[in-house]
């Protein structure tokens, strides 16, 4: 009975952390051309804190790429404050596919 236990506790502890990090949708609506293929993808670093208060929520971001792939700009379109400046610096990281210069609507969310 007490091994049963552990292990559920145990797996519960896993699930609680695998849904500690941010996760990143993109939104296909607000592409100019169309949405680009993503090929490297950086995931934001959950702001201490932010974590400390249990901050959570979604940021919604526009970023500008350019035709060889790399992200030239990224605007907040929304989101907690706390949890903006991590959202923008793990997008200007990203590559895409090489194309003609796209708008991409990216939605990041954060759920500690």
């Amino acid at each position: 009975m007490r091994c049963h236990l552990a292990a559920a506790v145990l797996f519960l502890s896993g699930v609680v952390l695998l849904s500690a990090h941010p996760s990143v949708a993109q939104d296909d609506s607000g592409s100019s051309e169309g949405s680009r293929k993503l090929v490297t993808r950086v995931v934001p670093a959950y702001p201490a804190l932010a974590k400390q208060f249990n901050v959570r929520g979604n940021v919604k971001l526009e970023a500008i790429v350019a035709s060889d792939g790399t992200v030239k700009s990224v605007s907040a379109k929304g989101g907690h404050p706390l949890l903006v400046d991590a959202a923008q610096q793990a997008v200007k990281q990203w590559k895409y596919a090489p194309g003609h210069e796209t708008t991409e609507t990216i939605e990041v969310h954060f759920n500690p």
